[in-house]
């Protein structure tokens, strides 16, 4: 059911880039169980829990961590966990009883994941902030928009999923790896600040050399290049224009009808009249004509698609990047593997819809924790608040 079938994860409920990163060890097969606040007005829910899409694939509980019952409960999961992963801000497990050294402790081969934006220590790591003030501190967001206009936030791809969540997940395996030679596990600190910071090194490589303006929408991948940027087409749509290389331009140009009467690009002095060109002549025809112009070609040239019509394009379709699960089209596991394939998505389960089912995947034996749901201090659903 996937190249992480056996992992074992507990995962402390949070937001944003924690629960994306169990999301994505449990779509590739791990046993992850969620622990959940027993009060639900805390846990930022927002939406139709069939919507929740990043609490797919896994159980949830409530626990009442405030309880020293609660506390021993969840370092009983530790010991039988490979993995934990935490998204609070640095001292809150310590507080709990339930900081790496204590888990450590009861679990030496434990690798224990840590998602803060600023990282467990330096001057700004216990303030409060979101994925636009991480990457605002990288040189990511000064460095996306166009030229004249204020920086972009870019959705919270690079701060909370991209420099977060993917981070997490990799460091996580990394110490796993480490953990299974050497019976040692280890704390992973994640902050979103230093994963933005490395999906930046291209450019700071480039900056150094002289080869990147400061200047936002000047560059050749920043929007600045008329060849590597969007156009309006006659219906008001847009096309996605990508050919860098010249052999892609020279095609490019050739079915636009303008190869040899406009400048090929080479020349930063010529952009702005090669960008007049393009404009004028991409907008003479509507999306899916030039989607028919340029079918089959390398000229790097991609309709800019609305969510739901990703889910309909005939490269979508055919690799199945988009599922359906419990009516909800939603992305599928990613990346694909050729002889553990994952398994089929299971859609957000209600906090304790199933304790009983989701702890005997732990090795508890119906009815050996009774005596903890009773005094509310797991599975207590139906006295939560809110």
């Amino acid at each position: 059911m996937g190249p992480l079938e056996g992992l074992k994860v507990v995962e402390f409920g949070g937001i944003g880039p924690s629960p994306m990163c169990a999301m994505l060890l449990a779509d590739l097969g791990a046993t992850v169980l969620r622990l959940d606040r027993p009060d639900i007005s805390d846990l930022g829910i927002e939406k139709p829990l069939r919507y929740n899409l990043l609490l797919r694939g896994r159980p949830s509980i409530s626990v009442d961590l405030k309880s020293q019952r609660g506390v021993g409960f969840a370092l009983d999961l530790i010991e039988r966990a490979d993995m934990v992963i935490e998204g609070f801000r640095p001292g809150v497990m310590e507080r709990m009883g339930l900081g790496p050294e204590v888990c450590l402790a009861r679990n030496p081969a434990l690798v224990y994941g840590r998602m803060t934006g600023w990282g467990q220590d330096g001057p700004l790591s216990r303030a409060a902030g979101h994925d636009l003030n991480y990457i605002a501190i990288t040189g990511a967001l000064d460095a996306i928009g166009r030229a004249g206009g204020p920086p972009t936030p870019p959705l919270n791809l690079v701060g909370d999923f991209g420099g977060g969540a993917l981070y997490l997940a990799f460091g996580l395996l990394a110490a796993l790896t480490s953990a299974r030679s050497s019976g040692q596990g280890q704390v992973v600190d994640a902050a979103m600040v230093d994963g933005a910071a490395s999906l930046m090194t291209t450019f700071f490589g480039l900056h150094a050399a002289g080869l990147y303006r400061s200047e936002r929408g000047t560059n050749v991948l920043d929007s600045g290049a008329p060849y590597y940027d969007v156009y309006e087409c006659a219906d008001g749509r847009y096309i996605a224009v990508a050919p860098i290389e010249m052999k892609f331009r020279r095609e490019f140009l050739t079915r636009l009808g303008l190869l040899g009467s406009v400048p090929d690009g080479q020349d930063r002095s010529d952009w702005p009249r090669l960008r007049a060109a393009l404009t004028e002549r991409i907008k003479s025809k509507t999306q899916a004509e030039w989607c028919k112009v340029f079918e089959g070609s390398d000229a790097c040239v991609s309709p800019v698609l609305t969510m739901d019509e990703a889910l309909r394009h005939p490269h979508n379709v055919a690799r199945k990047t988009f599922v359906n699960v419990d009516g909800v089209d939603q992305p599928g596991p990613a990346p694909r593997f050729s002889r553990t394939v994952a398994g089929s998505l299971r859609p957000p389960q209600g906090i304790d819809a199933d304790p009983t089912g989701a702890l005997a995947a732990w090795g508890y034996k119906p009815g050996s924790l009774d005596d903890l749901i009773a005094a509310g201090v797991i599975g207590a659903a139906d006295k939560r608040v809110g």
